[in-house]
């Protein structure tokens, strides 16, 4: 059996936990998004990432806010001035993160990590606020649905922190395409299958009862149908009338 997931697979490398699942049991998933991301506010994000001193650390909370770090800095050589000064001073600094795929995007910047066992922002927010608070705010770049947990909770421990919408999701611009060809395709693989099993063959013990009867006799023989007929006994003769009545 088949099975359609409307879902990204996931974020780290290797087969998707539901794609895997669903093999055991000897179904077979196939992914297909219905989600994109459009990344926003990126040349002012860059300024708040040029001023590391203005800031106490870093706080992400998805791979999509560290992605957009990743394209900020593909533009006009800034990949080089985050390497000679920007990250090392970025590093002297707390980055906190929620989950591994997003500690794994940090690290590939050149940023050690922490709180990634923490599992969701909440948790996230009770790590930092057990930590020293810093003077300076945290700099958050987020979604523009974010969540208001973790701002709420350091809000209330009087920890400052700033937030940047940079990412936004929307309808995967392919979504359309990738459905018409799977359902193109499972139709194809239909019709095959389909025309297959209709140009089998045609077994003789699958034919009806009456079919292989009559089958069995027309199909036969005249000079066995002659023989099968003269086999077979005789009607007996009609009786006469009893007692016989007398003639006038």
């Amino acid at each position: 059996m088949k099975v359609l997931l409307l879902k990204d697979a996931k974020e780290e490398g290797g087969q998707d936990p539901y794609v895997r699942e669903l093999g055991l049991h000897g179904l077979e998933a196939t992914l297909i998004p219905v989600l994109s991301f459009e990344f926003l506010s990126l040349p002012t994000f860059w300024e708040k990432l040029s001023r590391p001193e203005g800031y106490g650390g870093l706080i992400f909370t998805s791979p999509r806010a560290v992605e957009a770090v990743e394209l900020s800095l593909e533009q006009d050589g800034k990949s080089e001035v985050w390497k000679k000064s920007l990250r090392e001073t970025w590093n002297a600094k707390p980055v906190y993160v929620v989950g591994n795929a997003t500690a794994s995007l940090v690290k590939k910047l050149g940023l050690e990590a922490e709180g990634e066992s923490s599992g969701n922002a909440e948790k996230l927010a009770e790590w930092i606020c057990s930590r020293e608070p810093p003077a300076l705010p945290l700099l958050f770049p987020c979604g523009a649905l974010k969540g208001e947990v973790l701002p709420q909770m350091l809000k209330d421990k009087g920890i400052p922190m700033e937030s940047i919408i940079v990412y936004r999701k929307i309808p995967h611009p392919g979504i359309q395409v990738n459905l018409d060809s799977y359902y193109s395709k499972q139709h194809q693989q239909g019709s095959a299958l389909a025309l297959r099993r209709a140009s089998r063959p045609a077994s003789p013990f699958s034919a009806p009862l009456a079919s292989r009867t009559a089958s069995s006799t027309f199909g036969s023989s005249p000079e066995a149908a002659s023989s099968k007929s003269s086999s077979q006994p005789s009607a007996p003769p009609p009786r006469a009338p009893w007692p016989p009545r007398a003639c006038p």
